[in-house]
C-alpha cells in the first residue's frame, strides 16, 4: 500500500462520513492501490492474498479511513464466497475486472426461483456496505429449500439509503432490494457451510480496520504528546510531564499492540491448512477479545484529550465513533464467542 493511498484516504474521511459513502477519491484510491483485488483469485488478475497480508493491509487502510478499509474487508468476504461457491462459467464474468469492487450480505432475506430464462430473485438485504459503490452483490437467499447464494450485478437492484449511524457511517452499508431481477442460472448456487477458517478470515476482514482505526487515534494522541499542549488545570507544562498521562498513554499503547497482536495471530492460525476445526471457537473468541481491546485503548484516549476530543472538527472522535460501532459487528460478538467457546471446552 502505498502512503498516497493512505494521504488520500484520510484527507478525504470526513466527506465520505458526511455522505454516508465512500468519497470518489477514496474509492479510485484503493482501486488503484489493489485493494479490491485482494481476494479475487489469480487465475483472474487478483491477488488471492491470505489472511495475515490482508490482516496488514485492511489496519494500515484502517489507520486513515476506517469506513474506506471496511469496504475493502467486505469485498474480501464477497470474493471468497464468490470463488467457493460459484462454477468457473460465473467466475470467468464476476471477475472480468479484477479490481471491481464487490459488496453483499449472506443473511439469506430473499428466494429464488428458477425460469426459462435463469433464475428469478426477490427479496430485501440490509446492512450491504459499499451497495452505493459495487459492481456486484454477492447475496445470500433460498431456493429450491437451500440455502444458496447468487452473484447479481447492483446495476439491477435498488438502493434504499437506510444507513445512518454513529460510527462506521461511511460504510455506506444501505439496503439492497430485489424485485423480479433475473440472472443467469450459473450465479445461483447452493453453498455449503462456512468452514472454520473461512469464518476467521471473515472476522479478521471485520477486526482489521477497527484495529487500524484504534492505531489512527494513537497517532492523533501521541502528536498531542509531542505539541505543547497539558494537562488542564494542572501545574504541568506539557502532557508528558505528568506521570497518570504517561501511565494512560501507555495502557492505550499496550492494548492496542494485544489487539493487532491477537489478530495477526489469529491470521495466521487461518492460513494454516492443516488448522483443527476445535480450535476455531477459541480463535473466534480471540478475535471479540482483540475488539475489546479496542474498545479498551481508545477510551484511555478519550480520556487523555478530555471534552476537545470530541469537538466534532476533531478527528479523534470519529474514530472512537467507529471502533464503538465496528468492534460490535455479529462477528466480534464477545458473549456469543466465550459461549460457543465453553460449549466447545464442554464436548
Amino acid at each position: 500500500m502505498s502512503d498516497e493511498t493512505t494521504e488520500i484516504l484520510r484527507l478525504h474521511a470526513e466527506k465520505t462520513e458526511q455522505g454516508d459513502r465512500p468519497a470518489r477519491e477514496s474509492i479510485d484510491a484503493l482501486r488503484a492501490d489493489g485493494a479490491f483485488a485482494l481476494r479475487t483469485p489469480r487465475a483472474y488478475g487478483g491477488a488471492w492474498a491470505g489472511t495475515e497480508a490482508i490482516a496488514l493491509r485492511l489496519s494500515e487502510l484502517g489507520r486513515a479511513c476506517p469506513s474506506s478499509a471496511w469496504l475493502a474487508g467486505t469485498c474480501v468476504t464477497s470474493k471468497n464466497l464468490t470463488t467457493r461457491c460459484l462454477p468457473d462459467e460465473a467466475l470467468r464474468a464476476c471477475f472480468a475486472d479484477p479490481d471491481a469492487l464487490f459488496c453483499g450480505s449472506g443473511v439469506p432475506r430473499a428466494h429464488g426461483e428458477r425460469t426459462a430464462d435463469g433464475v428469478r430473485i426477490d427479496g430485501r438485504w440490509s446492512y450491504v456496505s459499499g451497495c452505493e459503490d459495487a459492481t456486484w452483490a454477492g447475496l445470500g437467499l433460498m431456493m429450491d429449500g437451500r440455502f444458496s447464494y447468487a452473484v447479481v450485478p447492483t446495476a439491477d437492484l435498488v438502493v434504499e439509503r437506510t444507513w445512518h449511524m454513529a460510527g462506521m457511517r461511511g460504510t455506506g452499508s444501505h439496503t439492497l432490494v430485489a424485485s423480479g431481477v433475473v440472472v443467469p442460472d450459473a450465479h445461483v448456487r447452493a453453498a455449503e457451510p462456512f468452514g472454520g477458517r473461512d469464518l476467521l478470515l471473515y472476522g479478521t476482514t471485520v477486526l482489521a480496520p477497527v484495529v487500524g482505526a484504534t492505531w489512527g487515534a494513537l497517532d492523533l494522541t501521541e502528536a498531542m504528546f509531542a505539541s505543547d499542549r497539558k494537562p488542564f488545570m494542572t501545574g504541568y507544562a506539557r502532557m508528558g510531564d505528568s506521570p497518570g498521562a504517561r501511565h494512560w498513554l501507555a495502557e492505550a499503547a499496550h492494548l492496542a499492540r494485544r489487539a493487532r497482536r491477537t489478530m495477526l495471530a489469529v491470521a495466521r492460525a487461518a492460513d494454516d491448512e492443516d488448522l483443527p476445526e476445535a480450535e476455531i471457537p477459541r480463535l473466534r473468541m480471540e478475535l471479540a477479545d482483540a475488539g475489546r481491546d479496542c474498545r479498551a485503548a481508545v477510551e484511555r484516549v478519550m480520556d487523555l484529550h478530555g471534552t476537545g476530543g470530541f469537538a466534532a472538527a476533531n478527528p479523534l472522535q470519529r474514530f472512537w465513533r467507529d471502533v464503538s460501532v465496528g468492534s460490535r459487528h455479529p462477528h466480534l460478538n464477545p458473549y456469543l464467542g466465550i459461549e460457543n467457546y465453553g460449549t466447545a471446552l464442554a464436548g
